[in-house]
């Protein structure tokens, strides 16, 4: 895969202050695709959401099974084709709208943020906008490796002749000037793929973000971003990480084990067949074991086809052990994560977790055995008339992806001519990138 240096993934135009608008997002998962469709109106900021500018109000949603994906990536196009489809079809008939173009998170291709420093020397005197976007440019192009793409390109701070903390560097006269930016890549193919399954519906691709940046618009607080925060993104097949520190988004990453780990693992344990541990997992999965958990017995259904296997008689303590080794696993992984990253320099901050299999009984205190660090469950905040199955913490990303347009501000585009990207396709991004200019 040659071309891909440079190469930035979709990125939507900031909201208009006081213009309605319709928004869609798309989460396309391992294990479920949520589409929501929602009216963004704008509103007064509010105390907890300094930096919302547009109420959410939900007009439609739908969530099924996923199909044709695994560790967050697309395996099989036709079937995954045909899921998202009947997603989209259910959330447009709830929402009586048509969808033409939406909002698409990645959580699979090992999502990773860079903090990079980039400068530059000032000719003219005072920093113009000139400067700030060639500069960004270089460092995101530094931070692109063979075969990546950027999902996010984002000014952390400037400095002016060495001096940090400059809020805003346009205007101000300096010899050089220079910038801290979090460059967030994913592994090209797999977003590509991702795209490519919506287009195959006939829908553009309005965005991409990372996952775990979207559940944090979503999850977290202003106060929690400004003191330091990780959001752990927990899906069937990948965790990811967004770290935030004095407000912003300053890292990324992931690895591509999550709850679908778990229920293979009782299925194996068990010797039960995938759906019946699905569902043991659901209503039993824990990762506390008590003392009546010993003597508390079940009946599992055999994995065999045979009507007359008998069903096997296992303890709830059992089930919690086989669910509680994964579970550790995964923080375990979580907490080498975040000790490599700016997370391990803020003592106050805290560590929220989302996704669905953040909703195992027991989770937040094993969390914060592990991590040592103060745990919580995120649910969606902030948004009105949520039905009540969305309000829960496997809504993190769809309903982030609402509020993420009000955020696009914030993020760097590459300017037109480095857009038309040479890849084995035919300039595929760059035919993408054209309805995005035409729209601007």
């Amino acid at each position: 895969m040659t071309g891909f240096n440079g190469n930035q993934t979709p990125k939507t135009r900031p909201m208009p202050q006081k213009r309605t608008a319709m928004v869609a997002s798309l989460d396309i998962g391992t294990s479920k695709i949520a589409c929501m469709i929602a009216r963004l109106k704008p509103c007064p900021p509010s105390e907890a959401f300094r930096a919302r500018s547009h109420a959410v109000e939900l007009i439609g949603y739908s969530q099924i099974q996923s199909r044709g994906m695994k560790a967050g990536a697309v395996v099989d196009l036709a079937e995954c084709e045909q899921a998202v489809r009947q997603a989209v079809a259910l959330a447009e008939r709830m929402a009586k709208v048509r969808v033409e173009s939406v909002l698409l998170p990645v959580a699979g291709g090992r999502p990773q943020g860079q903090l990079i420093e980039a400068a530059a020397d000032i000719h003219g005197g005072a920093v113009t906008s000139a400067d700030v976007s060639r500069v960004i440019s270089a460092g995101m192009r530094h931070a692109t490796g063979e075969g990546r793409t950027v999902l996010h390109a984002l000014p952390v701070g400037y400095a002016l002749d060495g001096v940090k903390g400059i809020r805003d560097p346009r205007g101000m006269v300096a010899r050089q000037f220079g910038v801290d930016m979090n460059v967030v890549t994913a592994d090209a193919t797999v977003a590509r793929n991702l795209m490519l399954v919506v287009e195959r519906c006939h829908l553009n691709v309005e965005a991409m973000a990372a996952s775990s940046y979207v559940a944090g618009l979503s999850v977290l607080t202003d106060d929690e971003a400004d003191l330091g925060a990780a959001v752990v993104e927990m899906g069937a097949g990948t965790t990811t990480m967004a770290i935030y520190s004095g407000g912003h988004f300053v890292h990324a990453s992931g690895f591509a084990v999550g709850g679908h780990h778990v229920t293979m693992d009782l299925a194996r344990g068990l010797s039960a067949c995938i759906a019946d541990a699905e569902r043991i997992k659901t209503l039993y999965g824990t990762v506390l074991t008590g003392g009546s958990d010993a003597r508390e017995l079940m009946s599992v259904p055999s994995a065999g086809d045979n009507e007359r296997d008998v069903p096997q008689i296992v303890s709830r303590a059992t089930i919690a052990n086989i669910v509680r080794h994964r579970v550790e696993e995964i923080f375990e992984m979580v907490r080498d994560r975040l000790a490599d990253s700016p997370f391990a320099a803020e003592p106050k901050a805290r560590v929220v977790l989302s996704g669905g299999a953040s909703q195992l009984t027991g989770i937040p205190e094993l969390a914060t055995r592990i991590l040592g660090r103060p745990v919580r469950i995120g649910r969606p905040l902030g948004f009105g008339r949520l039905p009540s199955e969305a309000k829960t913490a496997s809504f993190a990303v769809p309903t982030g992806l609402l509020v993420y347009p009000q955020y696009a501000h914030l993020e760097h585009v590459e300017p037109r001519h480095t857009r038309q990207v040479r890849t084995g396709t035919d300039g595929y991004f760059g035919k993408v990138g054209r309805w995005l200019r035409e729209g601007f």
